[in-house]
């Protein structure tokens, strides 16, 4: 069962309310439908309700409508109709309302005074425009008034009345001079709100003749002027000698002098007056005071609060000014003004009243036939005005009937409407300060729909962002709307799109399958019309590589990246902002194509950076910050203070660190007494620190600077301090590095690091050098001499010991007891040799010297160490000698033995060894003689291979340049290599010590064949030279080729393979340069000599050395010249430090210097030994 449930009528007006929000149309400004709807009249533009006119030029009074049929026009004045067409002088503007009437002709501006009201009219209802008040300004002249001359008494107030004539509108008021120069005003001397001129108390100052009051009429552009006032301000002595002077003896009159007085109002008068202001104006109280000393004016809110933000105080805080005034503002303002005799105040009660204002105002309304409706028109103000309708410009109690139609106080209420309920409604709200007129008109409206969406629109935007398609519509009734993608496609429902009431689709997150076609389609019950709009989804533009934070140091150089990817089809522009402004400009900057870079950076250049780009879709950003640093700024005002004699504080202000922290301050000072223009170092701080206490020393003129240092560097110094002089004393402290040395036998030089200005704490630096034998019972020597730096002392024995101390002294006494140094006299050349010398030879290339220490006596000096001198007499194996070349080894200190490396082997030496002092070297021993044992030989000088024939090859060789002892023998190994490279069985043969050369026979023809060769002593084999060689072609095959070589074509054929091998062989000598191996490298490594020992890898020194190890030869590598001849391989044993002091090698004259040792280059094992590339001559061969 339905339930039938009643709305009381007060609920009426909210339920129409509601369904006017749901059915009123609203009408899109698109101007092609809007000349096409029918519309009533709409007031566009209106003179203002109160129209002061400049009566000496043409009036205007505007009135514009717009409607659909355009509207007529009409006017009433003061409540009736006006014709213009009766008067010449007005006239109307074509399609438009504006009446001109023409004043410049002949017109009175007087006789147009009234209140004028424009309609505007079509078939559609009437609109109304405000009733305007036209009133021509008025700018009268002063009446003349004759104005006596004001006399005051000094300290006195006064008011200078202005009473200006009363004009249209109010004039501005301003006092000047004579000379238009405007009279300054203070808390004493001010203009008040009505124009008049305020002294609080006259001072003789103020005496002048021209106190000018002028107004200003802003409409006509006139200036009016008040006669001149003149004030005469009289001193209390001056008017005391006046009357004396015109006054008998027995009249009794006495002028008192000027007194202070208490505040008194000038204006407002009484304790209390009322202000009435309207809502929204602006509150203007004033309070101005008499008294002496000037008053000062102070104001408050009985009750409350002044307002803040909307309180301001003027004419030096004589007028309280609040703007935008509510009624919140009424209530009790209390001015106060007071001075050191008391106070004085006023209450001004202010009440806010309130001409109409709106809450609601009537709006538009488009319907369709048959649809509800409701125009609301609320208003307020204080009183409560009073709400009236009107319907076309007709109070709506007259007005034609129309049933749809229903007044309810400010609502009408329309039900079921039809197209002849059309109308311009006017609401007038009104009450005793002020109306408001307004138009709403009521459109009925019966039309099918319209797209106004251009069609096929193209909508681009970036993927995963909001994709807004539009589809404005109109139609009356208002049309429903609904939206297909493709051509067949369903219509669109769910989450996934948003349908707004104006008809535009949104898909919140657009992705790439978004993309397509879209049809809106807008149907209502008088049609249906479609539309069809494009989706295209972009990539979004990213910044793949942002700019990042740079410190820089100033005048360096900063770049900044800025690299982008974006939809191929969108054209970025990419913008450099700096804090969010534009780039500087200046040519420093640089913007690149994907880079900003800043030349010459500045400290201005501060800041952050921000790379913009920007599509016609979307923008992106990303900033960096700059920070430029740079070394300090100087520190500045130095300030010395608590000045002592050995201490003094010095303080200053830091400069700017310049965006990196001052990690310390270093202090200098300089001493323009001792060393002027130069500065020392004194001492530093932390950078948070300021203040130093320093230590001074006696008799020095100081000045100290400072300089700040960061990460960056130091800065420049400050500038210097004022000077402070300290008070001499006796030195503390005395000469450093006191030494005694000899520099003859018979002699002790004393010498000590003098004294620094600075230290020396007073005038007349001396010092007193003492000495005495040490170890003798002797008394001390002493000798006072002047600020040098060494003393000598004569006769003394040859190198003993002598006490020595140095000590300063100056005018004011001497420095503390210095300490003693131990120092010797001069040394002289050691008297004997060591003796008992004995040589152990350890092996063939090593011997260890022993002998026996000198006396220390003999020695006359400090020992150094022992030199042995040693050198080769001659070659055991060869008996002949040469020229002698010593060679000599230091050992330092008090040694007894030494090591002697890199002796040849099979050979005769002879040594002797002398002591060493700091003079030089003593007698030498008697020479040693010593042999050195057989060891192995150095390689053959060279070998050769001759005469190849079929079976056959000549080799012949040279002795080992270095025998090292008796040949016995050489060795001859040789092995056949195929054409793949592979070696062959290897055959061996000892040769006799006394051969030089060997016919190998039995040999493979056109076979190559590599040698092995060294030769070998009683104690081993020595290092082995190779070569390589072939054997030719047997002589049948070679006739044969001779015959075929008469051919023609074998010529051509043989001249094609000449070319290709010559290619070949540049091509391997191209890898050989690079670093190419040799193939049969491989093969050697695999087929090496069994026989041959490989070296010992060490790094070229020698080990340690024993008898046992005697019989073991050095071993050597060897390589084969590309001229096929094997060179001698001279030795490079290095000496090794056997004993302190051997660090040095042999200079031409036999000296030993530097560390003799050294490192043997490495070679490869006999065995392991790549073969050389083949010459381009046994290229060929191979081929015979």
């Amino acid at each position: 069962m339905m339930k039938t449930i009643s709305i009381p009528t007060s609920k009426t007006s909210l339920v129409l309310f509601l369904c006017q929000i749901i059915s009123a149309l609203d009408v899109p400004l698109d101007s092609k439908l809007l000349e096409e709807l029918s519309q009533p009249p709409t007031i566009t533009q209106q003179s203002p309700k109160d129209y002061i006119v400049d009566p000496r030029e043409n009036i205007v009074i505007q009135c514009e409508a717009k409607g659909k049929p355009p509207p007529s026009f009409s006017w009433t004045r003061n409540g009736t109709h006006f014709d213009i067409d009766k008067d010449a002088q007005v006239t109307m503007k074509p399609n438009s309302g504006t009446l001109v009437i023409n004043i410049m002709n002949g017109g009175k501006a007087e006789a147009y005074e009234g209140v004028y009201q424009c309609t505007a009219r079509n078939e559609r209802g009437a609109a109304v425009s405000n009733n305007i008040v036209i009133r021509p300004s008025r700018s009268p002249l002063w009446t003349k008034e004759k104005l006596e001359p004001n006399h005051v008494r000094e300290g006195d107030s006064l008011v200078l009345h202005c009473r200006p004539p009363v004009g249209l509108p109010p004039p501005i008021i301003f006092w000047m001079d004579n000379a238009f120069q405007r009279l300054p005003q203070s808390e004493r001397v001010s203009q008040g709100l009505n124009g008049d001129l305020y002294f609080s108390n006259v001072q003789p100052e103020d005496t002048r003749e021209d106190y000018i009051c002028y107004a200003r009429f802003n409409h006509t552009q006139t200036i009016q002027q008040k006669q001149p006032i003149s004030v005469k301000v009289f001193s209390m002595d001056s008017l005391n000698d006046t009357i004396a002077a015109n006054l008998s003896d027995t009249d009794i009159y006495g002028a008192k002098p000027v007194t202070e007085r208490q505040p008194v109002l000038l204006t407002p008068t009484g304790s209390t007056s009322t202000k009435v202001e309207l809502r929204g104006n602006v509150l203007l109280l004033e309070c101005i005071a008499a008294g002496l000393p000037t008053p000062v004016i102070r104001w408050i809110k009985e009750g409350g609060e002044l307002p803040a933000n909307r309180t301001f105080f003027e004419n030096f805080k004589k007028t309280l000014k609040i703007i935008d005034v509510s009624e919140a503002d009424s209530g009790n303002y209390k001015c106060i003004a007071r001075n050191p005799l008391g106070s004085v105040h006023h209450v001004i009660s202010v009440t806010v009243k309130a001409a109409p204002y709106w809450i609601t105002a009537p709006r538009n309304l488009v319907l369709s036939p048959g649809e509800d409706g409701i125009l609301i028109c609320r208003a307020n103000g204080n009183p409560k005005p009073r709400i009236s309708w009107l319907a076309n410009g007709v109070p709506i109690a007259i007005a034609p009937e129309d049933p749809s139609r229903k007044v309810d106080g400010d609502t009408i209420i329309f039900s079921h409407v039809q197209e002849r309920s059309s109308a311009v409604y006017q609401c007038n709200a009104s009450n005793e300060y002020g109306y408001l007129l307004a138009n709403a008109f009521v459109n009925v409206l019966a039309e099918p729909p319209r797209i106004l969406t251009p069609a096929n629109k193209l909508y681009q935007v970036i993927a995963d962002s909001p994709a807004l398609l539009d589809c404005a519509y109109f139609g009356s009734p208002k049309p429903e709307i609904e939206w297909f993608k493709g051509v067949k496609g369903s219509i669109l429902r769910g989450n996934e799109y948003v349908f707004h009431d104006n008809g535009t689709l949104e898909i919140p997150v657009a992705q790439k399958s978004s993309a397509g076609t879209y049809t809106c389609v807008a149907r209502n019950e008088l049609g249906k019309i479609q539309n069809e709009v494009q989706l295209e989804i972009k990539d979004p533009t990213m910044i793949i590589k942002q700019p990042e934070y740079k410190v820089i140091q100033r005048y360096g150089q900063a770049s900044f990246e800025c690299i982008i990817k974006h939809d191929s089809t969108l054209l970025p522009t990419v913008t450099w902002l700096k804090d969010n402004d534009e780039l500087p400009d200046d040519e420093r900057f640089l913007v690149g194509k994907d880079n900003l870079t800043i030349m010459n950076v500045t400290d201005k250049d501060d800041g952050t950076y921000t790379c913009v780009v920007n599509t016609t879709l979307d923008s992106v950003s990303a900033s960096a910050v700059l920070t430029v640093v740079a070394r300090p700024n100087p520190p500045f005002d130095l300030e010395l203070t608590g000045q002592l004699e050995r201490s003094i504080e010095l303080s200053w202000i830091p400069g700017d660190e310049n965006n990196s922290p001052i990690t310390n301050f270093v202090i200098e000072y300089e001493d323009a007494l001792h060393e002027p223009g130069v500065w020392h170092y004194q001492t530093e701080v932390p950078g948070t620190q300021t203040t130093v206490q320093l230590k001074l020393s006696p008799y020095v003129n100081y000045s100290f600077r400072v300089i700040a240092v960061n990460k960056i560097g130091r800065s420049q110094p400050s500038e210097p301090s004022e000077q402070y002089l300290t008070k001499s004393a006796s030195p503390d402290e005395n000469p450093a590095n006191v030494q005694g040395i000899g520099s003859e036998p018979d002699n002790l030089v004393i010498t000590w690091e003098p004294l620094k200005g600075f230290q020396s704490n007073g005038p007349g630096l001396q010092y007193k050098v003492s000495w005495r034998q040490k170890d003798v019972d002797d008394e001390w020597t002493s000798v006072i001499v002047a600020n040098v730096s060494k003393y000598i002392v004569s006769g003394t024995p040859t190198f003993v010991p002598y006490e020595i101390k140095v000590q300063a002294l100056n005018d004011l006494g001497y420095a503390p007891e210095p300490s003693e140094v131990i120092g010797h006299s001069g040394e002289d050349l050691p008297m004997v040799a060591p003796g008992n010398v004995q040589v152990h030879v350890i092996n063939s290339t090593l011997a260890k010297v022993h002998w026996d220490p000198v006396p220390l006596k003999t020695i006359r000096g400090h020992l150094q160490g022992y030199k042995v001198y040693y050198w080769k007499v001659q070659s055991l194996s060869r008996r002949s000698r040469r020229h002698v070349e010593k060679k000599i080894l230091t050992f330092r200190g008090n040694k007894t033995f030494g090591m002697l490396p890199g002796l040849e082997p099979y050979s005769s030496y002879k040594l002797n060894v002398r002591v060493v002092n700091g003079k030089g070297e003593g007698p030498a021993s008697p020479d040693k003689v010593f042999n050195t044992p057989e060891g192995v030989p150095s390689s053959p000088s060279f070998l050769k291979i001759t005469n190849p024939t079929l079976d056959s090859l000549t080799l012949e060789w040279g002795s080992p340049t270095h025998p090292n002892g008796v040949l016995t023998s050489y060795t001859l190994k040789f092995q056949p290599i195929n054409n793949t490279h592979e070696l062959g069985p290897l055959v061996e043969i000892r040769i006799p010590a006394n051969e030089s050369s060997l016919i190998l026979k039995n040999l493979n023809y056109s076979t190559r064949y590599k040698f092995y060769f060294n030769a070998q002593t009683s104690v081993g084999s020595g290092n082995q030279i190779t070569e390589e060689a072939v054997t030719i072609m047997d002589e049948a095959m070679a006739s044969r080729q001779v015959d075929i070589a008469t051919q023609g074509w074998f010529i051509g054929l043989m001249c094609a393979v000449a070319l290709l091998i010559l290619i070949l062989l540049i091509v391997c000598f191209i890898r050989r340069n690079k670093g190419g191996k040799y193939p049969v490298k491989e093969k050697e490594d695999a087929h090496a000599d069994p026989e041959i020992q490989p070296m010992k890898e060490d790094d070229g020194t020698f080990g340690e050395y024993s008898d046992a190890e005697d019989h073991k030869p050095l071993k050597k590598g060897s390589r084969t010249p590309s001229d096929r001849t094997v060179k001698k391989e001279d030795s490079d044993d290095s000496l090794v430090d056997y004993g302190e002091g051997v660090n040095g090698q042999f200079n031409e004259d036999g000296s030993f210097i530097g560390q003799y040792s050294g490192k043997k280059e490495k070679e490869p094992a006999e065995g392991n030994e790549s073969s050389e590339a083949p010459s381009p001559v046994n290229a060929m061969n191979s081929f015979v």
